[in-house]
Parts: C-alpha cells; sequence; structure tokens
C-alpha cells in the first residue's frame, strides 16, 4: 500500500483514492472512500490501453464476471461504470495480504493453514463456476489472505463457460499457474482452474511454483513434470490428481473440498493464519492509518 502519486487520479466515480494497492497487465487498483467512507478497492483501466476497444471489451467482461459471482470466499462487487471515459470497478475492501506476499515474506504456509486455504479457494471456485465462468488467472497474487479465510480476486481474463478457445497470439494468464490446455490456446473448462489450484497449492505449501518461472515453463507443464517433493504427503495426492494433463482426469473444486474438509476434521482443528501473517495484515492496517491521515477528511476506523 502506497500514498497517492502525484499522477494519481485523486476521484473515481464517486470514490475519494486513498493509496494506491498495486497494479497489473490491465489496471491500476487504489484503495479509495465512498461518501459514506466506507472503504473499497477501485481497479481502473490503464490510460495507455483505453484507446483500445478489445481492452475496453475485457474490462467490461470483467465487470460482468465479478457481479455474477456470490461466495464467502470471493470479493464482493460494489459498483462499476465499465463505459466512463476511464472504466472502473470497485468491490469490498478485504481486510488481508496477498498470498504471493506472504511466501514471499514469511515463507511457506503450514500443512494445516494451507487445507484450509486449499478448502477456501474450492469453494470460491465452486462459486465462480456455478455463475458460469472459468477464473483463468488463480495464482497466489490473485488470492487474499484474510482473519476469516481466503478471498479470490482479480477476474480480469475470466470467460464464459461457452467461450471460443482464444487463438494462439491471444492467450492470457501467468505461465507458471495456467493448466496444459490454457498454455496450448485450447478450450479451457472449469478443470483448468483445478490445475491452477493445484499449483497454487504447492507454492502456499513449498514457496514455489511446481513447474518453476523462468521462460520455459510453458514446456514443463505441457510435456514435463511437477516438483512435488517438498509438498507435505497429506496434500500430495490430492495435488498430483489437481495437475494431471488431461482435464477429465483432474478433480472437481467439489471434489476438492470434500477432500480436504475430510483431512481437516480428522487431522487439523481451527487454527487459520500464523501470528506472523496476522502481523502482515496489521503493518499494512498501520500504514492505512498513516496514509488517511495525511487526507483532510476523516475515514472510518478500521475493524
Amino acid at each position: 500500500m502506497q500514498s497517492p502519486q502525484p499522477d494519481s487520479p485523486q476521484m473515481i466515480g464517486p470514490y475519494r483514492v486513498v493509496a494506491r494497492l498495486g497494479s497489473g497487465g490491465m489496471g491500476e487498483v487504489f484503495l479509495a472512500s465512498s461518501p459514506s467512507r466506507r472503504l473499497v478497492a477501485v481497479k481502473v483501466i490503464r490510460p495507455e490501453l483505453l484507446g483500445d476497444p478489445q481492452w475496453r471489451a475485457r474490462f467490461r467482461r470483467e465487470v460482468t464476471s465479478a457481479q455474477s459471482v456470490s461466495g464467502f470466499y470471493t470479493a464482493p462487487v460494489v459498483d462499476a461504470d465499465p463505459d466512463a471515459e476511464q472504466p472502473w470497478l470497485a468491490t469490498q475492501y478485504i481486510r488481508g495480504v496477498s498470498l504471493a506476499a506472504v511466501v514471499r515474506e514469511k515463507g511457506p504456509l503450514p500443512e494445516q493453514a494451507a487445507c484450509k486455504l486449499g478448502a477456501g479457494l474450492a469453494e470460491a471456485l465452486i462459486a465462480i463456476h456455478r455463475a458460469g465462468i472459468v477464473h483463468r488467472d488463480l495464482k497466489p497474487s490473485n488470492v487474499l489472505l484474510a482473519s476469516d479465510g481466503p478471498r479470490v480476486i482479480d477476474f480480469g481474463i475470466a470467460r464464459p463457460l461457452d467461450a471460443l478457445p482464444l487463438s494462439r497470439s491471444e492467450i492470457l494468464g501467468t505461465p507458471a499457474y495456467m493448466s496444459p490446455e490454457q498454455a496450448l490456446g485450447e478450450a479451457v473448462t472449469p478443470q483448468s482452474d483445478a490445475f491452477s489450484l493445484g499449483a497454487t497449492l504447492v507454492c502456499a505449501a513449498t514457496g514455489a511454483a511446481p513447474f518453476g518461472i523462468d521462460h520455459k515453463v510453458r514446456g514443463r507443464i505441457v510435456y514435463g513434470e511437477p516438483d512435488l517433493s517438498r509438498l507435505p504427503d497429506p496434500l500430495r495426492g490430492l495435488v498430483t490428481r489437481c495437475l494431471l494433463k488431461e482435464p477429465e482426469e483432474r478433480p472437481s473444486p467439489e471434489q476438492v473440498l470434500t477432500a480436504l474438509s475430510t483431512l481437516l476434521d480428522a487431522h487439523y482443528g481451527e487454527e487459520w493464519l500464523l501470528p506472523d501473517v496476522e502481523a502482515l495484515i496489521g503493518a499494512q492496517d498501520e500504514t492505512l492509518v498513516q496514509v488517511t491521515k495525511k487526507l483532510s477528511s476523516p475515514f472510518e476506523s478500521l475493524p
């Protein structure tokens, strides 16, 4: 979280910008305050993309996808204007930190937390797929760890289940976490998200992507085998099935949830986040307080 830059927008729709949360291939994400002082995360398209109708169409699809999904493990859409001069999408601000940041700064999650993470992500995918959507970009940076469970965010390249496959030149996604069929530009189904779930769990539990992250990762995903040598035994069998090359051989999110719920009931208690992760969330809260103090108007207290 950073203070707004001089060239950052001061207002996005009716929301006043408080801080910059991050950026991606399509746009930037800002923390903003509603007129009633509720905090929201607002995503806007990068200015250099606004002249390309393709990017506007993609953003409009993202808004439609995000609005159609409901569930405890996703961030609810609050407001949006995909037809604005600079299109934007506002979601509920989640008090949490990304899985990518946690692994980078604190190391892998312990077995129990990784299992609970996987169960939460499976529930999120169930809600996403019930809305008729494939997420297509499930990865550690698109997973927020909050005190009450994980959240799946960013529907920037999500597509309807009945959408035609993209051409090879249009392949979108993060190579280290995409499925073999996605890497090849073939039809992508909900089973593709199951593959990405497995890859994300490997990173969460071991600190590294199962096929690496270098420029040859697509080839290894299509033709090679994942490195699961550091994955805890309770997770290895399930993740191995998630990472199978043939989509129809992978478990559904419902089957993943059942397997992990059984494992949690049999072996683990109720603990979710480690104190180190809670400390990261607390540090982010402190940064937010310092950022908002610089503004003239008061903002609501954090929970």
